[in-house]
């Protein structure tokens, strides 16, 4: 058993919001309106209890991660026979908060229930749904469905066969994954010209997004950003930014890679990343869903 690596996501800002509903007769209700049961204020304590089980989750889940949260939020809403229990998480992780609302939901409806049980042991918990998340995945991530992709993997001894090139054929497994059409593939030596070469063919076979893995480093062969750049007309910073950032938790020798991305004449894009199998697969769950937005804007299509 094992819980959902989130490792290699950005930590982003997240909300979650949900909703309960719990229905009581109606002299229950009058009883919490004039805080006149046993157990004392029922309002009050179902918001403590609701706040309290939005931060026990990962206790009580067993694959929900331990993960902070900024601000919780409980809410009551009573009426003639049923109270309505509204719950918003909110927090910068790179996980989101719907169980954490729907913990806090859920509990804060038992603490009615817990407090309410002596005197209407007819109550009955109506509904718990989830009413809204944002950010993450789901609001900053597409797929590259319908866009044409191709690899370029650069290596000197991998274009001779010394060793088998896993690392591009990994970024193809990446690609298909984000649902693009591979329509080119080629391994070339760390020399300009081929590499240049390489990304025009792969332009002519229709290829929207290049990417390219390998020549990233220090080394006086280390050529790739260098070979791209004075094909296009800008760079894209930012993600050659969240690959240090990102790469230096997992070892602070990524800082020293120089991978990038570029924007090409032709509003293609050509992400330019390390040799590594490891630094492939993190990078392109960093950043995979990201291109089909960088690829619209190339092209004029605006935010």
């Amino acid at each position: 058993m094992r819980t959902v690596d989130v490792s290699y996501k950005l930590q982003t800002l997240r909300e979650a919001k949900a909703y309960g509903r719990i229905r009581l007769s109606e002299e229950c209700i009058k009883r919490i309106k004039e805080k006149n049961l046993p157990k004392g204020d029922c309002i009050e304590a179902t918001k403590l209890a609701g706040i309290y089980g939005a931060k026990h989750t990962p206790m009580l889940l067993p694959f929900c991660h331990p993960i902070g949260f900024d601000h919780v939020e409980v809410e009551l809403s009573i009426g003639d026979i049923f109270i309505e229990v509204f719950a918003t998480v909110r927090g910068i992780a790179r996980t989101g908060y719907e169980m954490e609302a729907l913990t806090a939901v859920s509990v804060a409806l038992l603490n009615v229930y817990d407090m309410c049980k002596n005197s209407d042991p007819n109550m009955v918990i109506e509904e718990i749904k989830l009413l809204s998340k944002r950010g993450g995945k789901s609001q900053h991530f597409e797929d590259l469905k319908g866009v044409k992709t191709a690899v370029v993997t650069v290596s000197d001894r991998a274009s001779k066969g010394v060793y088998e090139d896993k690392s591009g054929k990994l970024l193809m497994e990446k690609l298909k994954e984000l649902q693009s059409e591979v329509v080119f593939y080629k391994v070339v030596p760390d020399e300009e010209r081929e590499i240049q070469e390489a990304i025009k063919e792969a332009l002519k076979e229709g290829a929207e997004i290049v990417v390219t893995t390998g020549g990233t480093g220090l080394g006086p062969r280390d050529i790739t950003p260098e070979a791209v750049e004075k094909l296009a007309v800008k760079e894209i910073k930012g993600f050659g930014e969240a690959m240090r950032v990102f790469g230096s938790q997992y070892t602070p020798k990524a800082l020293v890679s120089r991978a990038s991305a570029y924007v090409l004449p032709e509003g293609a894009i050509v992400l330019v990343l390390p040799g590594s199998r490891g630094a492939v697969n993190d990078y392109m769950n960093l950043l995979g869903g990201l291109l089909k937005h960088a690829l619209d804007m190339a092209k004029g299509k605006g935010h």
